[in-house]
């Protein structure tokens, strides 16, 4: 059964009057959970509830039917239920799905695809960043959208349609449930949070920039590192926090260069280059993380992410504030298990030239991966003759790298690979036409603009400059159908994965735990997962993260001859975890 989550309305589809105006900012309105079947047809009386008495209704109606509820954005409805101790197991989040059915190519003959630009093709609710500040109907973000702008019963019945009559039903409702299952996930690690002991973080940034300074002020060791550049520069105004200063001070000390970029500037030798990029490494460490993020991101011994399902064109997700997924070696450190708690720390192996195998049906590739590091097993076919090679030359040809080294080894590689490079020359050579190209599970890209598509049709009849130019673009929208097609499916599977395990911990918590009182998903980082769980439970977690990879695995390509391997490790704090 669905359930229909949505604000009560009246007949003409303003708010529904037990509103109170005074509260404002849509607090106080009451809710409609209306039972559907899967066709969006009624399937019992709808139920309007007060606002304080959702998450008992909630949770009353997930015990007796576990029911999957159907929502316009999980980050807004979803963190107000889990602060007052409600989970759900199912939904759907009509705003993600929308966005993949309005694009995809099973879908474009749909009623949704066609029609016109709405409130649903809008951004998503911005959930609050502590569940503390986490309230009923809290929009401080931006205005309450009317019920006529977000029908969420008609929007359902409209996506209901649109995978029906789509060319394949069970693979796009497989994608609309993993990025839904998303959804859910992404409310609970923020609501959660990721274990951050702030102290170790301090004695870190301590060992790297020296002590704390006051406010304005450069720690000690950039300080140090600022003389030597000045003095192997001979200009004591130099400023490497300015690129443009930079640049200038460079080119009155005889070094010509055009950027201030880490890669440009290791090629030039000069006493002055290896205290200016020690100097850089640790502003971006002061920058990204340094004592103001402790400050503003870590709460109760807890950084609470706020991660963004679908954040990304392929269907990545993204962060918003505090970087989640860019944490630098140097601080994960801090990141602690909890007293008689453990992180479970796992990351797929090879994950996108394995998904790459299981798309193309080369059997040679998946065969190279079997029981063995991926890398290692193409070096050992013949195909190159190291591990650095092979890695490299399958980054070039998911990512469309055609010169160097990774050119180089292309022509190797598809002799002995000839199914996979085919599939993503394929997917580069529709790119390159302005066709669009999609996942595994029916994710579609974009269609390229109408400047770029002017800018072929100037190519074709204009003048040299026009023509190659033409080209330029054609390739680079070429790499980037390239790699969507390989970087979407294998969100897909980190997606399935991430479902997966977090209904097989909550089953190994039991049905009355709370969320944090067991093993509970903390941190994702596209193909790494963390789950925090109770050291005596540790053992089983790694179990289950091994056995729901291959799960993952099994739910998209079926039996396809390719393994999704994980590596696993069992730590005190996340930097153990790596080498």
């Amino acid at each position: 059964m669905y359930v229909v989550v949505s604000p009560a309305v009246s007949l003409n589809g303003s708010e529904s009057p037990d509103r109170n105006p005074d509260q404002g900012s849509g607090r106080g309105v009451s809710v409609v959970l209306t039972p559907l079947d899967a066709a969006g047809l009624p399937n019992g009386p709808a139920e309007t509830v007060s606002p304080e008495s959702l998450a008992t209704a909630v949770q009353e109606r997930e015990a007796a039917g576990r029911p999957r509820w159907v929502w316009d954005d999980t980050a807004h409805w979803y963190p107000m239920l889990l602060a007052a101790g409600v989970r759900v197991e199912r939904a759907v989040d009509l705003r993600l799905s929308h966005a993949i059915l309005r694009r995809s190519a099973l879908t474009s003959g749909s009623a949704l695809a066609a029609s016109a630009p709405s409130a649903w093709d809008g951004p998503r609710a911005l959930p609050a960043r502590q569940r503390q500040e986490t309230t009923l109907f809290d929009f401080d973000e931006g205005p309450v959208p009317s019920a006529g702008e977000l029908d969420s019963l008609a929007e359902f019945r409209l996506q209901r349609a649109a995978i029906t009559a789509s060319g394949d039903p069970s693979r796009l409702g497989l994608l609309l449930a993993a990025e839904s299952a998303g959804a859910l996930i992404a409310a609970e690690m923020q609501f959660a949070g990721l274990p951050w002991n702030a102290r170790r973080h301090d004695e870190l940034l301590t060992r790297a920039l020296g002590p704390r300074p006051a406010p304005g002020a450069r720690p000690a060791e950039m300080e140090a590192l600022l003389a030597r550049i000045r003095h192997e520069l001979s200009d004591p105004e130099a400023n490497p926090d300015s690129p443009q200063e930079l640049v200038k001070a460079l080119r009155r000390a005889g070094i010509q260069t055009e950027s201030t970029r880490s890669w440009e500037l290791r090629n030039i030798k000069h006493p002055a280059i290896e205290p200016l990029l020690a100097y850089k490494k640790l502003s971006r460490l002061l920058t990204a993380n340094g004592w103001n993020w402790i400050d503003t991101w870590v709460t109760g011994g807890r950084f609470h992410a706020t991660f963004v399902p679908g954040g990304v064109v392929t269907g990545r997700w993204a962060a918003d504030g505090g970087g989640a997924l860019q944490l630098p070696h140097a601080v994960r450190g801090a990141v602690i298990a909890d007293d008689g708690w453990k992180l479970v720390v796992a990351d797929a192996a090879q994950l996108e030239p394995r998904i790459l195998a299981a798309l193309s049906g080369d059997r040679a590739m998946a065969a190279a991966g079997r029981d063995q590091d991926l890398y290692n097993g193409i070096v050992a076919s013949g195909a190159v003759d190291t591990r650095a090679h092979a890695k490299l030359g399958m980054l070039g040809a998911m990512y469309g790298g055609t010169s160097g080294e990774s050119g180089r080894m292309l022509p190797r590689l598809a002799k002995a690979y000839p199914h996979a490079i085919r599939f993503v020359e394929d997917a580069a050579r529709a790119g390159e036409r302005g066709e669009i190209v999609s996942t595994r599970l029916g994710r579609s890209s974009p269609a390229p603009s109408d400047a770029w598509l002017d800018g072929q049709d100037a190519g074709g009849d204009g003048s040299e400059a026009a023509r190659r130019r033409a080209q330029t673009e054609a390739r680079s929208w070429g790499r980037f159908t390239r790699n969507f097609v390989v970087q979407g499916t294998a969100a897909e599977w980190a997606l399935c994965w991430m479902a997966g395990l977090r209904g097989r911990l909550s089953e190994l918590a039991g049905p009355a735990a709370a969320l944090t009182d067991g093993p509970h998903l903390a941190f994702f980082l596209h193909d790494e997962i963390m789950v925090h769980t109770p050291g005596e439970l540790a053992d089983d977690v790694a179990r289950i993260v091994r056995e729901t990879a291959a799960e993952a695995g099994r739910l998209i390509f079926g039996d396809a001859p390719v393994q999704f391997p994980v590596t696993v490790a069992i730590v005190d704090s996340y930097d153990e975890a790596k080498d």
